[in-house]
């Protein structure tokens, strides 16, 4: 379950990307509880994700674009900066986990992992940190994951992506810190999400948890808190930085 109805962010407006199900539904929802309005960006349509945060009482649009198109982003983006004339989170979370075995992992399939986990990242947060420059406030959040530290086969293209996400945080929370612009990352565990079940597996989904000190497969509500920590005042002297929220698998 969520959180009940608090304030901590209220008045901000949240971009998420990916917002169609899973994470990015779940922290949109609990960023309206929260008190932000929502832009839901997804390939698919985001639509039940924009009437859930209009159900809890905040408002909320609905974008669809390939954001890993650098022509398709300039294209919603004057659409998210009319929803209310400034973005103040990003959550940048977006991207794709297929298993596949190096043997057969082609350069496209490698290519196409690289655009989506990480390309789309870049875009977006180009797309929206001058506006949080001008308001001198901003919160980027990005989605990296566990799996950098595990052996987990066949991921070679994933792992790969997400360890550019970590590296981009880093990088790039230096460039906005002078700005009063955080980012950072959550890296969460193999979770039970549409995606999830769909690249995973239940069985599989369950092995993992048996791994973590905390014996359940996790879902979305397990990374919302964290998420929102991160996008609120709250962590105004964090940046750069990877939280881990997996149930205690990957020690860092």
């Amino acid at each position: 379950m969520f959180s009940s109805v608090s304030s901590s962010h209220t008045g901000r407006i949240a971009v998420v990307t990916g917002a169609a199900g899973g994470f990015g539904h779940a922290i949109s929802c609990e960023l309206a509880r929260r008190g932000a309005d929502v832009v839901a960006v997804d390939l698919k349509s985001a639509t039940d994700t924009a009437d859930a945060v209009r159900r809890i009482g905040r408002r909320a649009v609905s974008l669809r674009a390939d954001i890993s198109d650098p022509d398709q982003v300039a294209a919603i983006t004057p659409d998210i900066l009319c929803f209310a004339g400034q973005v103040d989170i990003l959550v940048n979370n977006a991207g794709v986990f297929p298993f596949k075995d190096i043997f057969e992992l082609d350069f496209a399939q490698w290519k196409r992992t690289q655009e989506i986990n990480v390309d789309s990242q870049f875009l977006m947060a180009k797309a929206v940190i001058g506006v949080m420059r001008d308001n001198e406030w901003g919160r980027i959040v990005n989605i990296a994951s566990n799996s950098l530290g595990l052996a987990v086969p066949q991921m070679t293209h994933y792992m790969a992506s997400k360890g550019a996400v970590i590296g981009f945080t880093r990088a790039l929370a230096t460039d906005l810190a002078p700005f009063g612009i955080t980012v950072n990352a959550v890296a969460p565990t193999a979770s039970r999400t549409p995606g999830g079940e769909h690249f995973i597996g239940d069985e599989i989904l369950q092995q993992v948890a048996q791994m973590q000190a905390i014996k359940r497969v996790g879902t979305g509500a397990d990374i919302v808190g964290t998420v929102c920590f991160l996008s609120s005042d709250d962590s105004a002297f964090v940046t750069g930085q990877t939280i881990v929220a997996d149930g205690g698998l990957w020690r860092v």
